[in-house]
């Protein structure tokens, strides 16, 4: 073997560790940003959803995504980070994505929130492989005189989403199609 494969060979077996270490989080504050715009989106729902505050402290768990970005025409597609919380405690980061095709076209952000409602739920979303939303899930929609969480269907059924801070327009925006992975920020 030669100098130069010697040195190459060392220079890439020391290289290693270093690049292993690039794409894992370490000296990364992605975790830090996520659990700050989680913050703000729950403070957010607090001040201009009624009834989110009481749903939040009977849930076992609560996935917020602070911030979704979807786009589409014809085919289209959304992408959002964040935690799930369990007792106000970052447990878990999470990805949101979804994939759309049809008639559509636009663009918009918004924020949602997963509240867990039974310890079988939040077990079924935290230990399967990728979650995707389906038909266990119970829409609350915000209306002006009413408080979200509070009537008995919600409090019965296991998940309860509720999609906020919307900002764009796009046809047909629902949570129907979103799978939820696991990260490492």
């Amino acid at each position: 073997m030669s100098t130069l494969n010697r040195r190459s060979l060392i220079m890439g077996a020391a290289s290693v560790p270093l690049l292993s270490a690039c794409g894992n989080g370490l000296g990364s504050d992605a975790g830090a940003r996520i659990d700050a715009r989680v913050d703000s989106a729950i403070d957010f729902m607090y001040a201009n959803i009624p009834g989110t505050r009481n749903l939040m402290s009977d849930a076992e768990g609560v996935l917020i995504i602070p911030l979704i970005t979807e786009a589409g025409f014809g085919i289209g597609g959304g992408y959002g980070r964040g935690a799930l919380r369990i007792n106000g405690a970052t447990v878990d980061y999470f990805s949101s994505a979804s994939a759309t095709f049809g008639l559509q076209i636009g663009a918009q952000q918004y924020a949602h929130a997963l509240f867990f409602m039974t310890e079988e739920a939040l077990r079924d979303f935290r230990y399967s492989s990728g979650w995707a939303v389906g038909g266990d899930v119970r829409y609350a929609v915000s209306t002006s005189g009413g408080n979200i969480g509070t009537d008995t269907n919600a409090l019965l059924s296991p998940v309860v989403a509720i999609v906020f801070g919307q900002a764009g327009l796009i046809a047909g925006a629902t949570l129907e199609g979103q799978r939820y992975t696991r990260i490492i920020p």
